[in-house]
């Protein structure tokens, strides 16, 4: 590992996982040149009002091409169908590999503890794929990793068994923008299944330019899924000084997984280059 060019994979359940949870830190990676990867380990086929299957697969898959390239990330979609993932050794495997391909530096993925069964079993199936990427006789074919990369989860709002508790926390203030213009390109999403499944359909303007205003307001202070820094403020001060850590006032956090290599002070500062600039 080296802060020349890290290697960044996250792993969602769903197109649009990573992208809200850690879109902004993708987008800073990759703005200074480091290799992100977003992975969603099912296809989006289901959760819309008025389409399915197939078509509404493929709809997704090209709106998560179009937020990677607004990102100037890699984005790959597993295709496996929306509410039907399972923990399965096949499945293990493909992660192993998945994961052994890219190389990364650093994988992100959902909690255990979330109300979504592809998430859980998307967090079990990087959890099982732990460790195991370092076994050579483990899909003996794909060359193995010499070392167990940091793991960490995304953030959450569940507080049972317990609650979210972040280790790190980065201030997105300077790509908030773009990464609601990532969020943007995923319209069968964000303005169509949340709004209907939230019955606020009617709240949804007509037109690209209307609906991204829209996007702004709702997602960052009516429906506050964007985080807002107050509370990882401390967090924040610790990691970025008194003075940064005090400005932000968007962030996304981070609590380290066990069962990946441990995040020490010094590759902290290696895996996040963020706080010294």
């Amino acid at each position: 590992m080296t802060s020349e060019c890290l290697r960044i994979l996250a792993i969602g359940a769903h197109p649009v996982d990573c992208d809200l949870k850690v879109g902004g830190m993708a987008l800073m990676y990759a703005q200074r040149g480091h290799k992100v990867k977003f992975v969603s380990t099912t296809n989006g086929d289901t959760g819309h009002y008025d389409m399915g299957g197939g078509p509404l697969a493929r709809r997704r898959y090209e709106e998560a091409q179009r937020a990677a390239e607004v990102a100037g990330i890699e984005y790959e979609i597993l295709d496996i169908h929306n509410g039907q993932l399972l923990p399965t050794l096949e499945n293990r495997w493909r992660l192993v590999r998945l994961i052994r391909n890219f190389e990364p530096d650093l994988i992100l993925t959902h909690r255990h503890n979330d109300y979504h069964p592809d998430h859980r079993y998307t967090a079990q199936l990087v959890h099982d794929a732990a460790y195991t990427v370092t076994i050579p006789n483990v899909e003996a074919l794909t060359p193995h990793l010499r070392y167990n990369p940091v793991a960490a989860y995304v953030s959450d709002h569940f507080q049972k068994p317990y609650p979210f508790a972040p280790d790190v926390a980065v201030g997105i203030d300077e790509v908030l923008e773009k990464k609601l213009d990532m969020v943007h390109c995923f319209e069968s999403e964000m303005y169509e299944w949340l709004p209907y499944n939230l019955g606020i359909q009617d709240q949804v303007p007509d037109g690209p330019e209307a609906r991204r205003a829209w996007l702004r307001e709702w997602w960052t202070f009516t429906y506050a899924e964007m985080e807002t820094a107050d509370q990882y403020r401390d967090l924040l001060k610790d990691l970025y000084g008194e003075k940064r850590g005090a400005e932000f006032q968007y962030a996304e956090a981070l609590e380290v997984c066990e069962y990946g290599a441990p995040l020490t002070p010094e590759n902290l500062r290696i895996l996040f280059p963020f706080f010294d600039e």
